[in-house]
């Protein structure tokens, strides 16, 4: 099954970055098109969003300032099935989309994806003080799968963080 397609532009104010994509979003082209996925519903309640949307409206978010990629691209019933040299490419490409594009803030979907990226282990929720690109603001939240132990309202709550951060000076947090 084929990746999914980024959405991305030059400048974005927030890029939300996952795993890979579910085996429904592979089917669909869609991000976070899994019915038990909460993302659309979390990102909606955390106060970045006007409203719900729909997986089919993911592209739709590039007019917020909101772009969608993945560390890798290849779609998985779990993340356990990505093999380490997906990582180890994924990485590669995902820093140099970070480059080009220079979004303002990258949000990691699972603290799972931050450590892939920056091979660190021990990881705090939110703003991340040592950032792997400088000048781009590293923003770690939990996954948004229906698998994820947390409680919704202690999820939303994190990512409700991100509109202050995304609105806020960036000289200050970079």
């Amino acid at each position: 099954m084929e990746g999914i397609l980024d959405h991305l532009k030059e400048g974005l104010d927030l890029l939300f970055i996952g795993f890979n994509p579910s085996i429904r979003s592979g089917e669909t082209g869609h991000h976070y098109a899994n019915p038990n996925n909460r993302f659309w519903r979390i990102i909606h309640e955390a106060g970045l969003t006007p409203r719900k949307y729909q997986p089919v409206e993911d592209r739709t978010l590039l007019e917020l300032g909101y772009g969608f990629t993945n560390i890798v691209s290849r779609p998985t019933r779990a993340a356990d099935e990505i093999t380490k040299e997906e990582y180890i490419q994924g990485r590669k490409e995902l820093k140099q989309k970070i480059k080009t594009y220079k979004p303002k803030v990258v949000c990691f979907v699972g603290k799972g994806v931050y450590q892939q990226y920056s091979q660190k282990r021990n990881i705090p929720w939110g703003v991340q003080a040592d950032r792997v690109i400088p000048k781009v603001i590293e923003f770690v939240a939990p996954s948004s799968s229906g698998l994820v132990r947390m409680k919704i309202e202690d999820v939303i709550k994190i990512y409700s963080e991100l509109p202050s951060i995304i609105e806020g000076p960036n000289n200050e947090l970079c």
